[in-house]
């Protein structure tokens, strides 16, 4: 089975806009139609909160054609247009979606952040994790969020293995970013951020990147765009995850980034298990 993880940064651009980075993303779209994956998950769609429109959904299907789509988006009382996630799965494959409400703070459990598919043998989570924001103002916010997401990963692990991808927006050790030293401070790999990571691996979970690789370095899923040389010059940060149970990660048989071009930002991850 293929799986494969993406932050787009908003789907409406991406599907409908002329600029030039909405066609660096339909270019990666079109890679990951070359990859026919059986599942897809998608973060930070930005979708209005009756989700994907007509012209939306026609658009996918061109890169998608075959799939069922599932989503969440953002809805009041939390931001318009806001973080969101979707899953698209090949048909025939059964499968029941969930929305779950995990009792995070302020309006995160209302971000469209959290979408669940459950599979015959397996429980399928894409997250968008929140960010600790500028000056980590939103840190105490992360924290709570880290150890309730991981308690409900935990939960379904007692009824059924869980494969969880999404951007995590998190840099768990220092190899996973170019620059350490200058960033302990910086939202992403704040020492309570990398320790909510290693908390959620200990509830049973495996990063599968590593466990394909090893302490391999230099290897990101995410370069700032804020900084146009920042993919030119690899400096970037490994924040994107696919996770799987500890017990069905011997079923894993490749973990890794998919090249997404010039396009600036995050690429695309991709987790092949044998199930």
């Amino acid at each position: 089975m293929k799986l494969i993880s993406w932050n787009i940064d908003s789907l409406n651009a991406a599907l409908t806009s002329e600029s030039h980075r909405a066609q660096l993303s339909r270019n990666v779209l079109e890679t990951l139609k070359n990859e026919d994956a059986d599942v897809v998950a998608i973060q930070e769609t930005k979708l209005p909160a009756t989700g994907p429109s007509k012209k939306h959904m026609e658009e996918l299907a061109k890169y998608f054609p075959g799939y069922h789509c599932e989503w969440v988006s953002s809805e009041p009382p939390a931001r318009k247009g806001y973080a969101g996630t979707m899953v698209l799965y090949k048909e025939g494959m059964q499968a029941e979606k969930s929305v779950p409400s995990i009792g995070a703070p302020d309006t995160m459990d209302q971000e469209g952040r959290l979408l669940t598919i459950e599979f015959d043998d397996f429980y399928f989570v894409n997250v968008y994790t929140p960010n600790a924001g500028d000056g980590l103002k939103r840190l105490p916010e992360r924290q709570e969020w880290d150890k309730l997401y991981a308690d409900y990963l935990s939960e379904l692990d007692q009824k059924k293995p869980v494969i969880a991808c999404g951007d995590y927006n998190v840099a768990h050790r220092e190899i996973d970013l170019a620059n350490p030293a200058s960033n302990h401070m910086s939202a992403g790999f704040t020492d309570e951020e990398r320790e909510g990571f290693t908390n959620l691996l200990a509830k049973g979970f495996v990063d599968t990147f590593r466990l394909i690789h090893g302490d391999v370095k230099e290897v990101y899923s995410w370069w700032g765009q804020r900084i146009k040389t920042s993919k030119i010059n690899n400096s970037g940060w490994r924040i994107d995850y696919f996770l799987v149970s500890d017990r069905i990660k011997e079923a894993v048989t490749k973990s890794e980034m998919i090249d997404s071009g010039e396009r600036q930002d995050h690429t695309p991850i991709l987790l092949e298990v044998n199930l």
